[in-house]
């Protein structure tokens, strides 16, 4: 089991930054390749990104890719979100997500913070 809790949201304005924080509690985090995924309202759960265990490789979505990095740090249990040049369609509730696998589809992801809201304000 791994619980995992996200912080960091807040209202930025566009152009703004911030970073999100996913904290896991449990065992074998480092163990778990790290998602990233979003989800605006009256829209299907979007992903982000993903970190490996190791923190070496990354893969991004198109729609974030150059503006948003991840990054993890397995002494601490938590995986960071670095958002920067926001846009407002940025505008969503952002989960971090632990899976076995390199996956892109929110349906292989075995674990799931509670999300943290980031209104970007135009």
């Amino acid at each position: 089991q791994v619980q995992l809790v996200e912080s960091g949201g807040r209202l930025v304005q566009t152009g703004g930054s911030l970073r999100l924080s996913c904290a896991a509690s449990g065992r074998s985090f480092s163990s778990y390749v790290m998602g990233w995924f979003r989800q605006a309202p009256g829209k299907e759960r979007e992903f982000v990104g993903y970190i490996n265990w190791t923190g070496d490789h990354t893969y991004y979505a198109d729609s974030v890719k150059g503006r948003f990095t991840i990054s993890r740090d397995n002494a601490k249990n938590t995986v960071y979100l670095q958002m920067t040049s926001v846009k407002p369609e940025d505008t969503a509730v952002y989960y971090c997500a632990a899976a076995r696998l390199f996956i892109v589809s929110p349906n292989g992801y075995d674990y799931w913070g509670q999300g943290t809201q980031v209104t970007v304000s135009s």
